[in-house]
């Protein structure tokens, strides 16, 4: 299935989000308004007028919001977990052009918090992946002492590590001097 520029990316941002946490990602990563800043700047969050501490707060909580999505034990969780957020956020579609990217949908009203930004873009795209049957793409790395999450784009959803030159190098080499030793 392929996906559209606005999907992998709002998919990509709730990999980034879920990545910044200790329990998933191994440390804190968004411990302060610079690491939310800068978190805005490398995902090209657009729309962000000002943040503050609570801001911050929201973001944490959130977090876990989508922790919560992604370790639901079957899609009807998932979908009970996923409408609760997206029933707190006001929605408002609307196509767009920003920052050289193409055509694309963003969900959240204008004004919006940026908790509420990401819950809506994000919450919409989670969505679709309910919607298509496509939860499992949105999963956490299966090596050993990673638990990182990721969005597998891949064709025949064969994807299981988080990153093929760290996690995915590691556990080949080890299979191959396992291989050696016999």
């Amino acid at each position: 299935m392929p996906f559209g520029h606005d999907m992998v990316h709002s998919l990509g941002t709730v990999v980034d989000l879920l990545n910044s946490a200790p329990e998933i990602g191994g440390e804190e990563t968004l411990r302060d308004l610079n690491d939310l800043a800068t978190f805005i700047r490398q995902r090209e969050i657009s729309g962000i007028d000002h943040l503050d501490e609570g801001e911050l707060t929201q973001i944490h909580t959130l977090r876990s919001d989508f922790h919560r999505i992604l370790a639901a034990p079957d899609d009807p969780s998932a979908v009970t977990l996923l409408n609760a957020l997206l029933s707190e956020t006001r929605i408002t579609p609307r196509l767009t052009e920003h920052d050289g990217h193409p055509l694309h949908m963003h969900y959240f009203a204008p004004g919006s918090s940026l908790a509420e930004h990401l819950a809506a873009d994000c919450g919409v795209a989670l969505a679709q992946l309910l919607i298509t049957g496509e939860r499992e793409r949105l999963r956490t790395c299966c090596a050993p002492g990673c638990s990182r999450a990721f969005f597998d784009e891949s064709r025949n959803r064969s994807r299981v590590y988080c990153d093929s030159r760290t996690c995915g190098n590691r556990m080949h080499v080890a299979a191959y001097r396992a291989r050696r030793r016999t």
